[in-house]
Parts: C-alpha cells; sequence; structure tokens
C-alpha cells in the first residue's frame, strides 16, 4: 500500500497495466489473425508419421493433427515449402523398403539373405510404382521366385500376388487392372501376366485369370472403342446442328452396333457348262471290239465297210461350216438329215444286214474341266452393322417487338433441313439398317423464363463479405473501447504535469507563494485565507516538488 501512495509506485503501477492491456490488444489482433492450416500429408504410416513430426518440431515449424491423427497440417503458407524440405529428406517413404535396403549390407552376408533382400526391395519398389496410381492407396506385392534348375522339365514361371488397398469410393476398371498386371510382369524376368493375381481390400478378385481362351465377352478396348464410336458422332451431330439452334438447343445419342468377330471363309464352287462349245476336253479314250467270225451277206462293197462311227452330241458340238457353233434349230434340222440318209443305206443294204449282221462294240471317253472358283475371304473384326441415332431439337426462340421472348416450333422445311445434315453427319447408311429419328420439342427448364437475380443481400459472396466486415469491425471497436477507457487515461497519468508558467522568474522571486498560485487559476487573482494558501501550497508541493524547490532555491540564492 505504501508502494502505490508514493509518486514512483503508482508510476510503476500504471506501467504495469497500460502493458497488460497492450498484451490484451495484441492477443486480440494475433487472435483475429489465426492462420489458416492446411494438410501436410495424410493417409499416411506410423512410421512417417513419427519421422514427419521429428523433422517438423528439429525445424520448429507449427503443426496440428487432424481427422484423428490421419492428417498433418501446417500454416497455409508454408505447405509447399515444408513438402519441398521433406522430400529433401526422403519423406514420406510410403511403408515400404526399396532398392535402399540393399545400401545397408553387412559384411559376410549369405547368398540366401543376399536373394531375400532383393526380393523384399523389388516387392518394395513394385508396391511403391503401384501406389502412383490416383486409384489407389496403398498395395502390397509378394513375389513367388523358384529355384533355377539346369533341367528344362523342371523350371518353374514365378508368380506375383498384389494386394490393394484403394480410396473409399474408389473403383479400377478392367483396363487399369489390366496396366497394373503388366507392371508387374514386366518388372520380373520371365513372369507372364496369366501368373499375376491382383485382390482388392474386399478380397474380390479383379485379374481373371482364370478366364476360358476363346470366351465370348468383350474385351475393355472393344466397349471403350464401341463409347468413344457412339460419342464421336454424336458430337458430330450437335457441333453441325449447334449453329443452326443456338448453345443448349440440340441433343444427340447414337448407338453403334459393331461387330467385334473375325471370320476367315474358304470356297470352292463348280459350276455346270452353260455353252455347249465353251468345255475344254482334258482327255479321250476310245475302245473299239469285233467279234466277227469272216466275211458274211451279199457279196459287194456294201457288206464289207465297216459300222459307221458313234456320234455323241454332247461329245462333240457341231459346227457349221464357217466354224461357228449350230444352234438348236440347225443341230434338229442336220439330225431329221442323217436320219433320212441313214433310212436310204438301210434300205440300200437291208438284204445283206438281214442275211449275216456283224457283232461290233465301240466305246468312247471323254473328259472335260469342270469349272471351278476358289475364294478365301477374312472379314476384319470391328466392322459397323448399324448405326441407330436419335436427336431432339429445342423450339425455335422468338423475340417480339414488344421485347417478349416467346418458343415456337420448327417448320417443315427447318426439320427437313436438320434431319438431312444429321444423315450426313451420321453417314447414313439405308442397306445397313441404319435408323434416325429427329424430334422437336420444348426443352424443360431451358425455355423457362429466367429467375430474378438474387437481392443483393441475400448473395451468399455478400454475406461473406458483410461477415468479415463484421468481424473487424466488431474487433477494431474493441480495440477503440480499451483505448479510450483504459490505455488513454492511464498514459496521461504517466506524463508529468507542466510546471507552472513564470513570465520572468527573476522579477518574482520575492513574491509570496499566494500570488503565484492565485495568478496560476483560470479564474484569476482571488482572495484565500491563511489555512488556504497553506493547504495550496503543500497540495502545490505534493503534485509537483520540483517546482517547488526551484521556488525554495530562488528564495534561499537571493537571501
Amino acid at each position: 500500500m505504501d508502494m502505490v501512495r508514493t509518486p514512483n509506485g503508482r508510476r510503476i503501477m500504471l506501467m504495469i497495466g497500460v502493458a497488460a492491456v497492450i498484451a490484451v490488444m495484441a492477443g486480440i489482433v494475433l487472435w483475429s489473425q489465426k492462420p489458416d492450416y492446411r494438410v501436410l500429408f495424410s493417409n499416411f504410416s506410423d512410421r512417417d508419421g513419427g519421422a514427419i513430426v521429428a523433422s517438423l518440431q528439429a525445424a520448429n515449424i507449427p503443426y496440428k493433427f487432424a481427422d484423428g491423427g490421419g492428417a498433418i497440417l501446417v500454416p497455409a503458407d508454408r505447405v509447399h515449402e515444408v513438402r519441398l524440405k521433406l522430400a529433401a529428406e526422403g519423406l514420406p517413404k510410403g511403408g515400404n523398403v526399396g532398392f535402399e535396403l540393399m545400401e545397408n549390407q553387412k559384411l559376410g552376408i549369405s547368398q540366401f539373405l543376399e536373394q531375400v533382400n532383393f526380393q523384399r526391395a523389388l516387392e518394395g519398389e513394385l508396391a511403391r510404382s503401384i501406389q502412383s496410381v490416383s486409384t489407389v492407396q496403398s498395395a502390397r506385392v509378394h513375389l513367388a521366385m523358384p529355384k533355377a534348375s539346369v533341367f528344362v522339365r523342371d523350371q518353374q514361371k514365378p508368380t506375383a500376388s498384389v494386394l490393394l488397398n484403394l480410396h473409399p469410393g474408389r473403383t479400377l476398371d478392367q483396363q487399369q487392372v489390366s496396366a497394373i498386371v503388366h507392371l508387374v510382369a514386366s518388372s520380373v524376368p520371365e513372369l507372364p501376366p496369366k501368373n499375376v493375381t491382383i485382390v482388392d481390400q474386399a478380397g474380390n478378385l479383379l485379374s481373371e485369370n482364370n478366364k476360358p481362351a476363346g470366351a465370348n465377352t468383350l474385351d475393355p478396348s472393344q466397349l471403350k472403342y464401341v463409347q468413344e464410336l457412339q460419342q464421336s458422332i454424336a458430337k458430330r451431330i450437335e457441333s453441325i446442328i449447334t449453329p443452326i439452334v443456338g448453345n443448349n438447343n440440340v441433343r444427340a445419342e447414337a448407338t453403334a452396333d459393331v461387330d467385334f468377330s473375325t471370320s476367315e471363309q474358304a470356297a470352292e464352287i463348280y459350276k455346270p457348262n452353260q455353252v455347249p462349245n465353251s468345255a475344254t476336253v482334258r482327255s479321250m479314250q476310245t475302245s473299239e471290239s469285233n467279234t466277227g467270225g469272216g466275211a458274211s451277206g451279199v457279196p459287194g462293197s456294201l457288206t464289207n465297210q465297216p459300222a459307221p462311227n458313234a456320234t455323241a452330241p454332247l461329245t462333240a458340238p457341231q459346227l457349221n461350216p464357217d466354224g461357228t457353233p449350230m444352234t438348236p434349230a440347225q443341230q434338229a434340222a442336220a439330225q431329221q438329215a442323217q436320219q433320212a440318209q441313214g433310212a436310204q443305206g438301210a434300205a440300200g443294204a437291208a438284204g445283206s444286214t438281214a442275211a449275216a449282221a456283224t457283232p461290233t462294240q465301240r466305246d468312247v471317253t471323254t473328259n472335260y474341266e469342270v469349272d471351278k472358283t476358289v475364294r478365301y475371304v477374312q472379314q476384319p473384326m470391328g466392322g459397323l452393322k448399324r448405326l441407330s441415332v436419335a436427336v431432339v431439337v429445342n423450339y425455335k426462340r422468338v423475340i417480339d417487338k414488344d421485347g417478349k421472348v416467346s418458343y415456337q416450333p420448327l417448320s417443315e422445311a427447318e426439320q427437313t433441313q436438320i434431319s438431312d445434315l444429321v444423315k450426313e453427319a451420321m453417314g447414313y447408311n439405308r442397306d445397313r439398317g441404319d435408323t434416325l429419328n429427329v424430334v422437336n420439342s420444348p426443352f424443360a427448364g431451358i425455355n423457362d423464363p429466367e429467375p430474378e437475380p438474387l437481392p443483393l443481400w441475400e448473395r451468399p459472396e455478400i454475406i461473406d463479405m458483410a461477415i468479415q466486415a463484421a468481424k473487424y469491425l466488431a474487433l477494431g471497436i474493441v480495440l477503440l473501447i480499451m483505448y479510450r477507457k483504459i490505455l488513454s487515461p492511464m498514459v496521461k497519468k504517466l506524463q508529468p504535469e507542466p510546471a507552472l508558467a513564470l513570465p520572468n522568474e527573476s522579477e518574482r522571486i520575492g513574491e509570496p507563494v499566494e500570488a503565484l498560485e492565485e495568478e496560476s487559476k483560470p479564474m484569476g487573482p482571488t482572495r484565500h485565507t491563511y489555512q488556504q494558501n497553506l493547504e495550496a501550497a503543500k497540495e502545490l508541493a505534493r503534485k509537483d516538488p520540483k517546482v517547488v524547490a526551484n521556488i525554495v532555491k530562488a528564495w534561499v540564492g537571493n537571501e
């Protein structure tokens, strides 16, 4: 209490109070400017987390945990800097041991341990590579490396098993699974892709190693080809119709029936002879036999002549004198003439033939070349069998003289024009069975009148700005109140009061104290009693002893 009553004690207390108020104000300002923390790393192993925290503590970098310890946060303005520093230290390592394991080999290690360490390092490097896929959260790779054998029949191929832990809500398509299979197979010598098995965290088999060869299933690349083909056709249609009807006024979808079967056909076709003289003789064989016992019949030259040669119309086509083949009518006339001549000859030699006939046999065999066509056809895979396209066009937007917007259906000519353009864009083929359907209909939601914009005070961005402004305004008001009510009075009390103004100290040294006090008052000189003057002098000496000391010093010096 004595220290508070003394002038120095009051000054010390005032200084302590001013310092406390300034500290409180600085704390409020720092609280309002609290740094924003961002994620540095998440989903890390415990070993990597401990190494990251130790490195942050050594560098005096503030950090905190979030998501139950699954993420490390650092100030937003230092995220990239800290990541680069930790990357220089090799953090995070991902929880897998790579080829850095081979750097710490002990002296005298056996060949078996070297092989085990190499296999562990290879598994770790493969797991790191697989984790680079955005869908994969973590991965483990197990390799089964058989011992090498000098006998071919005893050699075995290595196998691999991969366990994937995917991010929540993420999946791998068949093409990505195939990519991981080939990545592992290409990293291990003599490892065929069929010996790689991939399983996810739910125990689902992702690799289809047990699929029989030649199964009637579509490959992922084939499905992707069909999707890209359909999207390309729809995009071409929309791009050519959009300049006519405007943006967001046309929708197109295409369905493509693609034949992915590969067929090979070999055929041999034999055609009959359509033209008699078009046949080509390959070979001819004639056989003739006569079993007669001697000459018989009526003497003369007719009985000594051999029988005439047999004729076959199919084997020996008849020709005209100029060498051209006879028509069927000409052939019939020639046959009738031959029959008439044969009848006359038969009448002349009837006696001789009737008396004794000579048994004669004649066989003629003729082989002709047969028409043959050999055809080998190989149809390519991915042929387009059929294409179906559906197009929806919005009503036409019309603005009248008053500026009112309305929507009207397209005319027949406009619809026909759009249909023709769509056919050209899609490559319409009627023989292939392609179909096209163009519909003109109003679009729901697009043709509705535009909603009125939100008032200024209801916009989200304005509300956020108002909240931030109110926050800083409240902070400014609190600081102003603390300054006006607490800090400013304390500062005024710490400042020394100005000394009494003495116009000419050398002339007023001998004047009594009452006169000095009366002139220092704002209301002018007044009359006081002796007791009042004494109390005033004491108060003056208590408030400003320096001035009183100077006056007494002047009195003593002036005797």
